[in-house]
């Protein structure tokens, strides 16, 4: 047996192989094992109305992970109930169970084999594979799951045609504005494509009342000071008139300040009719009728 391993190893070395390829011919091959089988993509047929879901079963979405120790707010994360900094703000608040006892302490560890749950809401013994929808927002409806207003919201309006996963929204759209909306089981994934140190980058089309002489934009290309807070500068150009003496724009942001277009046009003297994302980072609105929703493979961004 000896002498069989120091023949081989005198054969590598002869080879002048690399430091890696050394590895792999001194390892036995690992058995195969059998692939995850996911279905393909489907759209709900027999609903009334122009608006359809189009989605995977969640079923087969399981994948395999270790029962290695994780922080109790990266488990959440994955899980899709928040990004890790959320997740931590709901532990500190007492809002988490794992096994029955009550945790308050971000640094608490747990494995897939703990039961824990969020305000009594168990989460999955093992996460999904990250997932990405695409919604084509309508004006005239929240970004959450309720209002205590009686308001409409887009996630009551996905429950009823039927799409039952739990996701948190990229980017919030404010109530008229409509357009592309991110969905995502990753709070990670979310928080990634939120944060504004990362830039990613926002497309926007703007319809605004009257015609624009380009100069008024540029306080806005050079970053304006818009009520005591400061906006990264914005690229911005003139795409079109319309028949009815108004101007589309095309405006790119790489940050998401609370109503920050609406707020810098308003600025600039510009009367604001449309507001409509069609890119968001690698993903784009494209031909996505209003109102539908279609999942999308996951995306990696480069920062």
């Amino acid at each position: 047996m000896l002498a069989r391993v120091l023949r081989r190893c005198i054969s590598i070395k002869s080879s002048r192989l690399t430091p890696e390829e050394i590895v792999a011919k001194t390892k036995r091959p690992l058995k195969p094992t059998s692939a995850l089988s996911l279905p393909l993509s489907k759209t709900t047929k027999g609903r009334k109305g122009p608006a359809a879901v189009h989605m995977k079963a969640s079923v087969d979405d399981l994948v395999d992970t270790t029962s290695a120790p994780m922080r109790l707010a990266k488990r959440m994360a994955m899980a899709g109930i928040s990004s890790r900094r959320e997740a931590e703000k709901i532990i500190l608040d007492g809002r988490v169970v794992v096994n029955g006892s009550r945790v308050t302490q971000v640094a608490h560890n747990v494995t897939f084999d703990d039961v824990v749950t969020v305000d009594n809401k168990t989460l999955p013994a093992r996460p999904s594979k990250r997932r990405v929808w695409i919604a084509h927002k309508l004006p005239g409806e929240l970004v959450t799951s309720s209002d205590p207003r009686g308001r409409p919201t887009i996630m009551q309006r996905l429950k009823a045609m039927g799409f039952d996963t739990h996701v948190m929204a990229v980017g919030r759209l404010d109530y008229n504005t409509e357009g592309l909306l991110l969905l995502t089981n990753d709070g990670d994934y979310a928080r990634f494509l939120e944060h504004p140190k990362h830039s990613v980058q926002r497309v926007y089309r703007v319809l605004v009342w009257g015609q624009v002489l380009p100069s008024k934009l540029d306080e806005l290309r050079r970053g304006a000071l818009v009520d005591g807070v400061k906006y990264r500068p914005m690229e911005v150009k003139i795409e079109s008139t319309t028949k009815d003496k108004e101007t589309w724009l095309q405006v790119k942001l790489t940050e998401g300040k609370n109503r920050e277009i609406r707020k810098a046009m308003a600025h600039v003297r510009l009367v604001l009719k449309r507001l409509i994302r069609v890119e968001y980072g690698p993903y784009r609105l494209a031909d996505l009728d209003k109102g539908n929703v279609l999942e999308v493979q996951p995306k990696s961004v480069v920062e």
